[in-house]
Parts: C-alpha cells; sequence; structure tokens
C-alpha cells in the first residue's frame, strides 16, 4: 500500500497493525526496512500511481442484460473487450469522497476487481500475461449515467475527478481467476460474484490490451462489474470487498449546483 506518515509519502507491507516501510514501490525494485509506521496513525492513498486506468465493460453476462436499462446497446456479451479509459486525474483514495457532479442525477457505482501491472507489457501472449501482473486490488467504477447515456461516449461519465477509487492494497501475487466480489451501499449488498465469472478471464485482457496499448508498471485494468447496478445518494457509504485484498470504502459527496 501506500500511505502519508508524519508529513512523507511511502510504500509498505501490511503487518498486523503496522506498515512496514519499503525503499520503493515492489515492481520498482523496492526492498522492506526496519521501519514500522503505526498504521492508526497513517493516512491511505491510492495504492499505485497509474499513467492510465485501462477499464473493461459488459464483462459479466448478466450486467450485460441489465445494462439494456443503463443505455447500453447491448443484448450479448461483445466479441471482443470493450475498453474504455479512466484518466489519472480520476484516481480516488481510500476513505474519500466521490464528488456528485452538476446536474448529474443518477450515479452507479460499479464494484470490480482490478489488477495491477508489474512488468512492462506489449504484445504478450496469454500464456505469459499474467506474469506481468504484480497483483489485484479492489475497484470502484462510478459511472454518471446521464453523461452515458446522451455523451455516445463515456469520458466524462466514467473518467470525471473521484470516479476511480481503488485500494486499500494490493495483493502481490494473489491469483485474480477465481476471487470473491462484493459491493454493498450503506451494508446491504448489491453485487456478489466470483472472478471465475468473467466473460474475458484476466490472462485473455492482459494479452488483449497489450496488443493496443502498452501497459506499464503500476498501470491498472478495471476487469468488469456484475449484475447489480443501481444507483446511489449523496451521504451513502460505498464499499467492494475483494477476497484476500480488504474493503475498498469511499462516500458519495453532496449534489452540487447545475
Amino acid at each position: 500500500m501506500r500511505y502519508q506518515f508524519a508529513g512523507a509519502t511511502y510504500a509498505g507491507l501490511i503487518e498486523g497493525p503496522h506498515y512496514r516501510r519499503l525503499t520503493a514501490l515492489p515492481w520498482a525494485g523496492g526492498e522492506p526496512t526496519a521501519t514500522l509506521d503505526d498504521a492508526a496513525q497513517a493516512v491511505l492513498l491510492a495504492p499505485c500511481e497509474p499513467s492510465k486506468i485501462v477499464c473493461v465493460g459488459l464483462n459479466y453476462i448478466e450486467h450485460v442484460r441489465e445494462s439494456l436499462t443503463a443505455g447500453v446497446d447491448a443484448k450479448e456479451p461483445p466479441p471482443h473487450p470493450l475498453l474504455f479509459l479512466k484518466p489519472p486525474s480520476a484516481v480516488l483514495a481510500p476513505g474519500g469522497t466521490v464528488r456528485y457532479p452538476p446536474g448529474v442525477q443518477r450515479v452507479d457505482p460499479e464494484g470490480e476487481m482490478a489488477l495491477v501491472i508489474g512488468r512492462r507489457a506489449s504484445h504478450v501472449s496469454e500464456a505469459q500475461a499474467l506474469a506481468h501482473v504484480a497483483g489485484v486490488t479492489a475497484f470502484d467504477d462510478v459511472s454518471a449515467r446521464d453523461w452515458q447515456k446522451s455523451d455516445g461516449q463515456w469520458t466524462r461519465a466514467k473518467g470525471s475527478d473521484t470516479f476511480a477509487p481503488f485500494g486499500p492494497a494490493i495483493a502481490l501475487g494473489l491469483d485474480p481467476r477465481d476471487l470473491a466480489l462484493e459491493l454493498r451501499v450503506n451494508g446491504r449488498v448489491r453485487q456478489k460474484a466470483r472472478t471465475s465469472a468473467m466473460h474475458f478471464g484476466p490472462a485473455f485482457l492482459v494479452a488483449w490490451i497489450s496488443r493496443h496499448l502498452t501497459l506499464e508498471p503500476g498501470d491498472v485494468i478495471a476487469t468488469g462489474t456484475p449484475a447489480g447496478i443501481a444507483p446511489v445518494e449523496p451521504g451513502d457509504t460505498v464499499e467492494v470487498e475483494l477476497e484476500g485484498v480488504g474493503v475498498l470504502r469511499h462516500s458519495i459527496g453532496p449534489r452540487a449546483d447545475a
């Protein structure tokens, strides 16, 4: 994870109630140090700083079916991964607050597993793809449905500031192929699935994306959301729990004037 402690920023490993400082992020050659910081006194940051966030749409069959009511013209899974990007400026740290855009009437959270790239990947094979993944983390593909329907493309609907919460940590080396994923709003379960239900699996996604976009260490691939999308209201608390990672938690801010 990444965190701030006593005014400085560190990468660290979780050790009980402490974070053990690393000399750098793991994929940059970081090594553990002798310093332990009190986790209760630390401020969590997003666990990496991606140069880009590559998102995958319509990757769970049940979500494809419900997406007909969310303005997406699809009746069956796409023949190849449907990709879109979120900019680094959309990143929100764990515990942060999503800003409700002015004039938007419906914002939905979408719980997802995200892959974090550990080695540069360009035109890699599916057999070698997961060797380029450092680990996995929990992700919320926050979406402004008004803009998703009206714009015809998803840049502001999914790429607005604060629309990419992820964390709280990266589980290094965790096999991403069959993990439990759950999204809760105010403690009530809305989405629940296993990542094995994805239409396109993790290795295929890394290989496919690397054919078109060079993936750099620290880049994030959000692998798609299962069924159960619904809007959130100002003041709601969203939790995305991914097996082996922990709980990503954030709040929804007030509606802003248009």
